[in-house]
């Protein structure tokens, strides 16, 4: 079980009732999202703890929650991590609480990654959702920065038992 806390503009497109934020129950923990109006439209989840950022189709938006572990699965084996820690991960996000965002410093970095996902998307000619996901999470963030340095390197320290911050 996981609490997905999105945007106001996620939430009037998904059509889902909020209701109340519940601890996870995965490693990883909860996870915020918003929409990115774009040709085609995406989505872009960033998780609390580690700020891996997950870019995936918007559509159909009533469907996200059920179709992100999917996408987080693939990001997880393009940076290595073992399977059973993938398996444990995957296998622990079957129910899904929606609720507002309430974590401020995750807001912004999500912002920020919405932005140099555009970036990267019309200068780079980066298109491809995992592609995506992958260049954002080796980005160096302010959040992370007396320790990971970056999500990609605070997921495998998170998952190494060496801790996020």
């Amino acid at each position: 079980m996981f609490t997905l806390h999105c945007t106001q503009k996620l939430l009037d497109r998904m059509g889902h009732p909020v209701g109340t934020p519940v601890p996870a129950s995965t490693l990883l923990g909860n996870w915020y999202a918003t929409a990115l109006f774009w040709k085609p439209q995406m989505s872009l989840l960033v998780n609390e703890r580690t700020l891996l950022p997950v870019v995936l189709s918007l559509a159909p938006s009533a469907r996200l929650a059920q179709r992100f572990p999917g996408a987080l699965k693939e990001i997880l084996q393009a940076l290595e991590l073992p399977a059973e820690f993938i398996d444990t991960e995957i296998g622990g996000m079957n129910e899904v609480v929606y609720a507002k965002t309430s974590n401020r410093s995750v807001v912004g970095m999500m912002n920020e990654f919405a932005f140099l996902a555009e970036a990267f998307r019309d200068r780079g000619g980066l298109v491809d959702p995992l592609a995506l996901s992958l260049k954002l999470a080796a980005v160096p963030c302010g959040p992370l920065s007396k320790g990971a340095g970056s999500p990609d390197r605070a997921v495998r320290e998170l998952v190494s038992g060496r801790g996020v911050h």
